[in-house]
């Protein structure tokens, strides 16, 4: 039978002399009675002349128990439910936070060579410790402790139902079991429960895979990150990380180029790192470099040009700067330049989704259901968002944004059906959401809404529809396969999903949500979430490792890294206190994962991205899988460094009309409905932009819905 290269077993009644000239041993905490904690070298069949002949613990041994262990695993969930109900009984919060805390009181001394970064429970304001171990009688052995006296409760309930449970028993605990449980207003408290739960859950697999002699589960690639270090783990990973830290001759070259001719640049989350990596560096030195989402590039390259930008650079997909050149027109400022970074399409396969036929069918549809609203997401075209304007009024959303859009527009308009798309992961999420919510007291959904109630969202159900064929091929990533690595591996880590990935992905960011270890949104949402829990640990000023899932375009990586090393640069608490913060960053990457070395052609553009064999990613093989997803956006690596590089050298020069397949493409002289397309693909982003600074629709929309018109 294979084994770990040494396993630990609990030995009682055995003088310690009798063992002492070839094992290791001290006292261990998990029984009331004293009890040896001996570390033997692989097991052996056959071990003389010793005392005690030690057995080999595998999981056949976990499964095969006496018949009296076997009635004492059934009894686990019931006694964990039994301590759950007596504290729920109790209706004086203050008294049940007295009782909570006497069960703390009750554990064993919990050893300070154990009170380590690696047992340390994540998501915890206090510090928890936890450590679980297997016995030689198959059962877990489980130790908790904290430095807050309500945390240790906590921890004290859950070891007193669970230590000397059987490992099954113990994993097979729903976490639904310990909800409810809350101290008043303290949420951070509430959900030590389930971390503390989902951490001994997850290391219980780990001591049950180290018996078999085998890995719980694969790790994805990771960055890991202290306030001056940046290591790299996976071939993914160190591709990522090799542009973190950018060739200084080509930040000077590029802010030299930027800085005398003008030159604004506004790029997006997703671009290549190394890209990424330039530009931030770069503008230490040019201020006029923005990396955002889709949403807020274009304003900035306004502002840009405001303050004296004569081109505007975008590392992009088409959409993007096609947007950026519409408000910049609409601002006045016709005569400002803006640039591409390929001669070639650069594409967005959700946004072309919403280019087909079959959806402006779906809107064509969707305006018979007077009265009707098209709320369509911010990453298409200037054209589609005219052309769908033109069906069906028409706003726009971010991933940011959309619930509160589609709750709004509900209650501003009685008896309004919503047509959303093109993307049909968020879509199917927000349906999801809304049905949760109808699950909610009228007191929880009024803090998402204050204008909608049970009822309410009960009604809107069957008013809302989505459209079902429309995908971005990053976030198509993360279905089955990585949700099941993620749940096995990472539980107990922080989550991060975009609103746009697939139904399991999203279900299991909300779980991690609601017991404020995760985020579903936008990018800038990600980027704020991760930023905060960095802060909140800095601020409890001790020793930590934050590990957080990424789920959405790697591209991200060189936004965190860059906001978390500056604050882990300055990272002091508030009463001066200073501890050692790692924090690891973990890439979701499908193991089904091909690429190509070589770039993208134009027959890549001319290809349908669903039916390419293979799919450019990253040279190591772990860039996207043929099943559909790339960690890394094939379209937004088209923006490469020498094409921004390309593009500064010739402005301003007589070749600069060798750029003009890359200008940003204009739609003055197109109109739909007799309306140009830049005013009626405006529009709808207008709409928005009033509700985002009002907090309601315009009166403007709400007439075109009654009346089915944009030209009302």
């Amino acid at each position: 039978m294979a084994l770990s290269s040494s396993i630990l077993f609990n030995l009682n009644e055995i003088l310690a002399t009798s063992l002492a000239s070839r094992s290791s041993f001290s006292f261990s905490p998990y029984n009331a009675c004293p009890s040896l904690t001996f570390k033997l070298s692989p097991c052996r069949r056959s071990v003389t002349p010793v005392l005690v002949k030690p057995h080999c613990v595998s999981f056949e041994t976990l499964k095969h128990t006496s018949q009296e262990d076997g009635k004492h695993a059934g009894l686990t969930k019931d006694k964990l439910v039994d301590l759950i109900s007596s504290l729920k009984a109790i209706e004086d919060m203050k008294e049940r936070t007295s009782k909570i805390i006497s069960y703390g009181a009750k554990l064993p001394v919990f050893s300070e060579s154990d009170r380590t970064r690696e047992n340390r429970v994540m998501g915890c304001t206090a510090q928890v410790w936890v450590k679980v171990e297997l016995g030689l009688d198959g059962r877990v052995h489980v130790a908790a402790d904290s430095d807050s006296a309500v945390s240790k409760g906590f921890c004290g309930v859950l070891v007193e139902a669970l230590n000397l449970a059987h490992p099954q028993d113990i994993l097979s605990i729903s976490l639904d079991l310990v909800s409810g449980i809350g101290l008043g207003s303290t949420t951070s408290r509430s959900n030590t429960w389930y971390n503390v739960l989902l951490t001994i859950q997850k290391r219980t697999e780990i001591e049950i895979a180290k018996v078999e002699g085998r890995t719980v589960f694969e790790p994805f690639p990771s960055i890991l990150l202290s306030a001056e270090e940046i290591s790299a783990q996976g071939s993914f990973a160190i591709a990522q990380a090799q542009y973190l830290r950018p060739n200084q001759e080509k930040v000077q070259e590029l802010a030299k180029l930027l800085k005398e001719k003008q030159i604004g640049v506004v790029a997006h989350f997703y671009m290549d790192p190394e890209v990424q990596g330039v530009l931030v560096a770069a503008k230490e030195t040019w201020p006029y470099i923005f990396i955002s989402d889709s949403l807020v590039m274009a304003d900035q390259a306004v502002k840009m040009v405001e303050a004296g930008c004569k081109h505007i650079a975008v590392l992009g997909v088409d959409f993007m700067s096609e947007n950026v050149r519409a408000i910049l027109d609409k601002a006045g400022y016709q005569s400002v330049d803006v640039y591409r970074m390929s001669s070639e399409q650069i594409g967005c396969s959700l946004a072309e989704a919403a280019e087909d036929s079959k959806y402006f069918r779906y809107l064509e549809e969707g305006s018979k259901n007077s009265p009707a609203l098209h709320v369509i997401y911010i990453n298409t075209s200037l054209e589609t968002k005219a052309q769908s304007h033109a069906i069906i009024p028409t706003i726009t959303c971010t991933s940011s944004n959309v619930v509160q859009t589609v709750l709004q527009a509900f209650a501003q308009v009685p008896g309004l059906t919503v047509s959303y798309g093109p993307d049909s992961y968020m879509g199917a999420n927000l349906a999801e959401l809304f049905r949760q919510m109808a699950n909610m007291s009228d007191e929880e959904i009024a803090t998402i809404h204050p204008m909608h109630s049970k009822q309410s969202i009960m009604s809107l159900l069957s008013r809302l529809h989505y459209y079902n064929d429309g995908t971005c091929i990053v976030h198509d990533l993360f279905g089955h396969e990585v949700v099941a690595r993620v749940r096995k591996g990472y539980r107990d880590a922080f989550l991060t999903a975009h609103f746009e990935v697939p139904g399991e992905m999203f279900a299991f960011a909300m779980e991690a949500k609601q017991r404020g270890m995760g985020v579903v949104g936008s990018t800038s949402n990600i980027l704020d979430f991760i930023t905060s829990r960095v802060k909140e640990a800095i601020e409890r000023g001790f020793d930590d490792k934050l590990q957080f899932v990424l789920g959405t375009e790697a591209g991200m990586v060189t936004a965190i890294v860059t906001a978390v090393q500056k604050l882990l640069r300055s990272g002091q608490s508030a009463a001066g206190k200073t501890g050692k913060i790692e924090v690891e960053i973990v890439f979701p990457v499908s193991s089904e994962a091909i690429t190509t070395v070589s770039p993208p052609s134009s027959s890549f553009q001319e290809s349908n991205i669903g039916k390419l064999s293979i799919i450019p990613g990253v040279s190591s093989g772990e860039g996207c899988s043929i099943n559909g997803g790339c960690a890394s956006c094939p379209y937004m690596k088209m923006n490469t460094l020498d094409a921004l590089l390309r593009v500064c050298k010739l402005i301003t020069t007589p070749l600069e009309h060798s750029l003009d397949s890359q200008r940003a493409r204009r739609f003055d002289t197109s109109s739909v409905s007799g309306i140009s397309v830049a005013d009626l693909g405006c529009e709808p982003i207008l709409h928005m932009r009033h509700f985002q600074s009002k907090g309601s629709l315009p009166q403007s929309l709400v007439e075109q819905i009654l009346s089915g018109s944009v030209r009302a």
